[in-house]
């Protein structure tokens, strides 16, 4: 009875969105399931957890609260839940303030003392510590919760400030290793240890020769190969955690292959500043979105041909530098960005997404006040429940202004589709096709109400899937305000009950022999499970 009510609701729901329609387009989107062309990893949708004192503030606005590592209220069950929901949640503690940052292990032989505001230091603050106590709560809330952690170290200790700005000299990794060492004789379980932040290319503050990192790559992987010698498994050794630069990547791989550095980050901020007013354009204009596609292109050719078996992942992207900007990244409009940009990255073999931030800033997954989920949060939780590892290469014709992305359904059969609409104005009607499977093309048309169901010969699985019904999620903004903070899952708002636990995700069940309906300024996942793909089985 409830399956059938939840049939009849999204049906209902679906109905009325079309009935909204003046003109609808017809488009197909193509996926060739015969082979995978690349593959992320179980727990590829990662977020970041940063240093930001409450005092850190951006164009006039303080927007960290207590967010940081620091001060954050572990005991919220809000949080804890939000981070539950994954099992597990990769999470990488880190940010600009990480290379200030001393751990208060013996060998520091000073008070511990907190970051201090300060303009006239890098990044606007003194040196801050990582109380031990402090460490212990973290990583109590890490084991209660199941997230897969990743430490970003401090890489600054023992440097010289060179006459062009730069850095020099080898890295005094005396403090990172006690840190290392208590953090191994308490049984917590670290998934990687980062080396820096942001110090690679230009830099952001300073900078580091990609020689003299990748020797400091070296040194890491010895200090976790020493420290984990008795252990089965040990952490992943990532690098350098900065905004892709060619030649200084290119460098640093070539440097510390093979196998002395598992995973190469690189960080996303291609919106520019937060304050900048024309985000939302940005965002909508789908030359701007493909913008990006030639950084994850290059790196992964660097890799290729370096012969080495370093993988790529984001590990921090908040699109929008210093904080970001508030009812833009923290509203429903960031979606489109988001979501685009799992897709595109999963598509040129990166391994794990970090979004900046978990919570903290105007860019959080949660409210940084309330705790409440923002909507890039369901967004990155229904991607991690339906996209699979192995990503599909996906075509779409009709019109540009929806970007399309194919993977193997997670832990069930056939394919997840995610369709972002980047049009107020435009229903599209969507076929799906197999490559490779005889399929008439189409051009883009104007159809009136009248012709809402279209069916393209060839469409896959139609054949042997008469009478099967696919899941659909379709979201959209509140009230149809792209700046709304409330997303709406096939109708209804998504929001955490009384207890602070995140809601389920109902699907709505249509009917296989239809096309997807993807409405104005809509986000669509679709998982076919008739679809034939035998990269899937």
């Amino acid at each position: 009875m409830a399956a059938a009510g939840l049939r009849l609701l999204g049906g209902l729901w679906l109905l009325a969105s079309v009935l909204r329609l003046g003109e609808a387009e017809v488009a197909v989107a193509a996926v060739d399931a015969r082979r995978a062309v690349a593959a992320t990893a179980e727990d590829f949708v990662c977020a970041t957890l940063d240093w930001w004192p409450p005092d850190k503030c951006d164009y006039g606005t303080c927007a960290w609260g207590r967010a940081s590592l620091l001060n954050l209220d572990l005991s919220n069950k809000v949080l804890l839940n939000a981070v539950r929901a994954f099992s597990p949640l990769k999470l990488r503690l880190g940010g600009s303030l990480q290379d200030k940052v001393v751990y208060g292990t013996p060998d520091v032989g000073r008070p511990c003392t907190p970051f201090v505001k300060n303009t006239s230091e890098m990044h606007g603050f003194t040196q801050g510590c990582l109380p031990l106590r402090r460490w212990d709560e973290l990583n109590a809330f890490f084991q209660k919760s199941g997230a897969k952690i990743v430490f970003g170290l401090n890489a600054l200790n023992g440097r010289v400030l060179l006459p062009d700005g730069s850095m020099g000299g080898p890295w005094d990794y005396t403090n990172a290793a006690s840190l290392i060492r208590y953090t191994v004789n308490k049984g917590y379980e670290i998934h990687g240890w980062e080396l820096g932040n942001e110090l690679s290319g230009r830099g952001v503050g300073t900078r580091i020769g990609a020689d003299q990192y990748a020797a400091d790559v070296i040194t890491l992987k010895s200090i976790v190969d020493n420290i984990y010698l008795s252990n089965p498994s040990k952490p992943l050794v990532l690098a350098p955690g900065g905004i892709f630069d060619a030649a200084w990547f290119t460098e640093l791989i070539t440097k510390t292959k093979p196998n002395l550095l598992n995973v190469i980050t690189h960080h996303i901020y291609n919106l520019g500043p937060g304050v900048d007013t024309h985000l939302i354009e940005k965002i909508l204009n789908p030359s701007y979105l493909d913008g990006m596609a030639s950084t994850f292109s290059n790196l992964q050719g660097i890799l290729k041909s370096a012969g080495t078996s370093t993988v790529a992942w984001v590990g921090e992207a908040g699109g929008a530098y210093n904080s970001g900007h508030h009812l833009v990244t923290d509203s429903f409009v960031f979606s489109f960005w988001f979501l685009d940009q799992l897709g595109m990255s999963a598509k040129y073999d990166t391994k794990s997404y970090c979004r900046q931030s978990f919570i903290g800033g105007n860019y959080g997954l949660l409210n940084t006040t309330t705790f409440q989920p923002n909507p890039d949060y369901y967004s990155a939780l229904l991607w991690h429940r339906l996209m699979g590892t192995k990503v599909l290469a996906t075509t779409f014709s009709g019109t540009n202004k929806i970007r399309a992305y194919a993977h193997c359904a997670r832990d069930s059969p056939g394919i997840t589709l995610l369709l972002i609409n980047l049009s107020g104005n435009t229903t599209t009607q969507v076929s799906v096709t197999s490559e490779g499977a005889a399929a008439h093309k189409h051009s883009a048309k104007k159809h009136s109400r009248k012709t809402r169901h279209v069916h393209v010969p060839g469409v896959a699985g139609f054949a042997e899937a008469a009478g099967a019904m696919r899941d659909e999620y379709h979201l959209t903004p509140k009230d149809g305000n792209l700046q709304s903070q409330v997303m709406l899952l096939n109708g209804r708002p998504l929001a955490t009950d009384a207890d602070g636990n995140i809601p389920r995700f109902d699907a709505a069940k249509v009917d296989a022999a239809q096309p997807i309906i993807v409405a104005p300024y809509s986000i669509v996942f679709s998982h076919i499970p008739y679809f034939s793909a035998p990269a899937c089985s």
